[in-house]
């Protein structure tokens, strides 16, 4: 919905909407890059209408329809039902990841979207106040579209845990910080957008894992690379765990789980035992007075 700002109120912006009605945005429902001036035309989503004492039309800047609309707005192919927006996830005034997907084979969905020399995409960014926007093609096949997800990423490997659609995500060390993003903000839009947990790790940083575990006498390359896979990387979480939950990995019985939680606590027994202080990190003994002689007549 579009209206002009005719007012600015220490807690919300209200604005004309085509002289019908107000519509009020809360300082909350705006997005941190909006600054708005008297008179300036502004579109946002409706979040509510209230019927108490009249009509209030509650409207927001930081909603994930609001994208949505725009979307709507500028490309045909979205309100001709060609091309289908399949979800959205947003950081409001930062970032947001819109998933596509195109009904027709000769229509490109991303680039329907995207428009000509960027204008569709680039009239939306203008409406967000600058905001990034990532157009990622979506598929039903949960592996390509995590790949696209989590561009500008390269992915080296994905292992799927389709019942508690969580997903393990290797790359290699120098794409480690592209998939994550800045403070996590790349990794947690692709997991909203997709809905699945995802844990993005490099493959150095797991092999290095693997033969940290491989320390422990019970444990062998593959069940190494198991406990690894599952979270389990190193031995100080394995001394603390519970054969059952150990027991519920693949190819590891309880009997088997007891006996690698057995040799993790042994193991760090055994490091505490020979750990030798560091003398130079250690704090010298205060020096002792002299006794005082007796001078020779």
């Amino acid at each position: 919905m579009g209206g002009v700002v005719y007012r600015m109120e220490k807690r919300a912006v209200i604005l004309d909407l085509m002289g019908k009605a107000e519509g009020i945005i809360p300082n909350s429902f705006l997005s941190p890059l909006d600054n708005f001036r008297m008179g300036e035309r502004v579109k946002a989503f409706v979040y509510e209408v209230k019927k108490e004492k009249g009509v209030q039309i509650i409207l927001s800047r930081r909603h994930e329809g609001l994208v949505r609309k725009l979307f709507d707005l500028e490309v045909p192919e979205i309100g001709e039902g060609i091309v289908e927006i399949k979800s959205i996830a947003r950081d409001a005034g930062e970032r947001t990841k819109v998933a596509v997907f195109s009904k027709d084979e000769k229509v490109d969905c991303v680039g329907a979207c995207v428009g000509i020399r960027g204008s569709r995409v680039k009239n939306v960014i203008e409406e967000l106040r600058g905001e990034k926007i990532d157009i990622v093609r979506w598929s039903d096949d949960v592996k390509e579209f995590m790949k696209a997800a989590l561009s500008p990423a390269v992915i080296s490997a994905i292992e799927l845990d389709r019942d508690n659609k969580k997903a393990k995500v290797l790359v290699a060390s120098d794409q480690l910080s592209l998939a994550i993003g800045k403070r996590g903000q790349n990794v947690r839009l692709a997991s909203k957008l997709l809905g699945w947990e995802i844990d993005v790790r490099s493959k150095e940083s797991m092999e290095e894992d693997i033969k940290k575990l491989l320390q422990i006498k019970a444990i062998g390359e593959k069940a190494a690379r198991v406990l690894v896979e599952a979270g389990y990387n190193n031995v100080n979480i394995l001394s603390r765990l519970e054969p059952d939950a150990l027991s519920k990995l693949k190819g590891i019985g309880k009997k088997k789980a007891a006996t690698i939680i057995e040799e993790a606590n042994k193991f760090l027994v055994d490091k505490e035992k020979s750990y030798v202080p560091d003398p130079a990190k250690t704090k010298p003994d205060e020096k002792q007075p002299e006794e005082k002689g007796t001078k020779e007549s």
